[in-house]
């Protein structure tokens, strides 16, 4: 895990809203996209950011691409902050 790109991942307001939905289940990108005023190649960013720091998964199903919330990333990140403050 790097912290540098969860960090990144984890300071911009979409990619944390787009965490914020997935925390309810996986959904696919049309749906992620029809939760914003934004264009689907945005929302692709925004996306591949999320994966590239491990916060997400995909699972190709026929022509859908879903995505889940990778909760472990974030429980060790988490764990390192409460470290810091011990």
């Amino acid at each position: 895990m790097s912290f540098q790109k969860t960090f990144k991942a984890l300071s911009d307001p979409v990619r944390r809203q787009i965490l914020d939905l997935l925390k309810n289940g996986r959904m696919s990108a049309g749906e992620i996209a029809g939760s914003f005023q934004m264009t689907g190649a945005t929302i692709s960013y925004h996306l591949k950011i999320l994966k590239q720091a491990d916060l997400v998964t995909e699972t190709r199903e026929k022509n859908f691409i879903y995505y889940e919330l990778n909760a472990s990333v974030l429980e060790e990140t988490i764990l390192w902050l409460k470290d810091l403050t011990a």
